[in-house]
């Protein structure tokens, strides 16, 4: 039997801030997290083994990089904690996670501290574009290319189209079930904001085309995050819970994991992938990993998924690549309300990246705290009713890293 993980729980900024119109350094976002974690597990700072940061461009956006070394700047306690910094596009936070589970089942640490953070408000759009751009192979796909990103997966959509046929209202549900769904998270960045399925229909002078077939209304967030969690071994987790009165068998586990690469480049992905039924095989396979290791036959063993929909069409192809339905019919949950708060298998109850925000370095943690939060019933107004097992899609590049997680006790 694999080491068992246990996740604690933390802390999540709200999304909805802009640090650099509050005049503040990332290091103040990675500060506030890591004390919010601190002060809602009741984890005491001696206790804390190691340190990990999942972050993408701090040196693009913020002018900082080396991010690590700011945790051990959060308390007395932390100083000399061995720390380090995790790089992979929007994906980073989830190889966080992985570093830090890693080092925990190999015995190294019983105790880690993961902290996903990004600051993003501080330039201008096609500034920011053009930094998202280095997350694709930047010279062939994104160098003198306003809004890659937005380009790449319209292409995606493209590819669904080409193959099975794609209709934009099926995005555009998707898209309203993310705002709606945020506006029941008091974190979420667009809690406020409107937005209808007729509205994420039509295209206009509020919601204009950017890239290909998507639209405004089809794009996740720039947002400023940080998030924080604790993950703990079986022995660390036993004190905690003795601790605070907790039930050992009710603090969640890493149940499941599932990593997996494909080409950088969004054409010799589409080139890999000729032939085989799922648009993204190796985000297939990231699933299939994840639930296998977890113990699960299928995703109907799920409660929920909180799933990376950097765009509409990320989260039209998560829905039949975790199995809610066979290849290329994913507008069968969106149309019968499958994945809907109330659905037989909610995506997004946070309102994702969409609704939510996405700090793309914090994202993976984020998914991972609210994975947490449901299984604990802590979700508040978009709790999953009888939540016991979540699971994560965390996406890197155009589809180019997978990590899942299985969130569970």
């Amino acid at each position: 039997m694999p080491t068992p993980v246990y996740v604690l729980g933390g802390f999540q900024t709200d999304f909805a801030r802009n640090w650099t119109k509050e005049g503040k350094h990332i290091a103040a976002m990675i500060r506030e997290s890591v004390e919010g974690a601190l002060a809602a597990t009741e984890v005491d700072p001696a206790e804390v083994e190691v340190g990990h940061v999942g972050n993408f461009a701090g040196e693009l956006y913020s002018m900082q990089g080396h991010l690590g070394a700011f945790l051990v700047d959060v308390h007395p306690a932390l100083s000399g904690l061995p720390t380090g910094r995790h790089e992979a596009a929007c994906a980073s936070g989830s190889i966080a996670l992985l570093a830090a589970s890693a080092e925990i089942e190999a015995g190294r640490y019983g105790l880690a501290m993961v902290t996903g953070v990004e600051q993003m408000k501080t330039v201008d759009p096609k500034t920011g574009g053009d930094y998202l751009g280095t997350a694709a192979w930047y010279e062939l796909e994104a160098k003198g290319v306003e809004f890659p990103f937005p380009k790449l997966f319209g292409r995606l959509g493209d590819e669904y189209d080409k193959r099975y046929g794609l209709k934009d209202e099926h995005l555009a549900r998707i898209s309203a079930i993310n705002y709606e769904n945020a506006k029941k998270n008091p974190l979420a960045q667009t809690r406020t904001w409107y937005m209808s399925q007729d509205h994420a229909c039509r295209e206009g002078k509020y919601n204009g085309k950017i890239g290909g077939r998507i639209k405004i209304s089809d794009c996740s967030q720039v947002t400023d995050g940080a998030v924080t969690v604790f993950l703990a071994s079986e022995a660390v987790a036993k004190k905690h819970a003795a601790r605070r009165g907790l039930d050992l068998a009710k603090i969640p586990r890493i149940l499941g994991w599932g990593h997996r690469t494909a080409p950088i480049a969004f054409d010799d992905k589409v080139a890999e992938a000729a032939g085989n039924p799922y648009v993204l095989p190796h985000t297939r396979r990231a699933i299939t990993d994840a639930l296998g290791r977890a113990g699960l036959s299928d995703c109907w063993q799920l409660q929920g998924i909180e799933t990376h929909d950097c765009f509409t069409t990320s989260e039209y192809m998560a829905i039949d690549h975790f199995g809610l339905t066979k290849p290329g019919e994913s507008w069968k949950a969106v149309e019968e309300g499958v994945i809907d708060l109330g659905g037989k298998l909610p995506i997004n109850p946070s309102g994702g990246l969409i609704g939510a925000g996405h700090p793309v370095g914090a994202t993976g943690v984020r998914q991972m705290l609210d994975a947490h939060r449901q299984v604990t019933h802590q979700a508040g107004d978009y709790q999953v009713e009888g939540a016991r097992r979540f699971g994560t899609l965390n996406i890197g590049g155009s589809g180019t890293t997978s990590c899942v997680f299985v969130v569970g006790t």
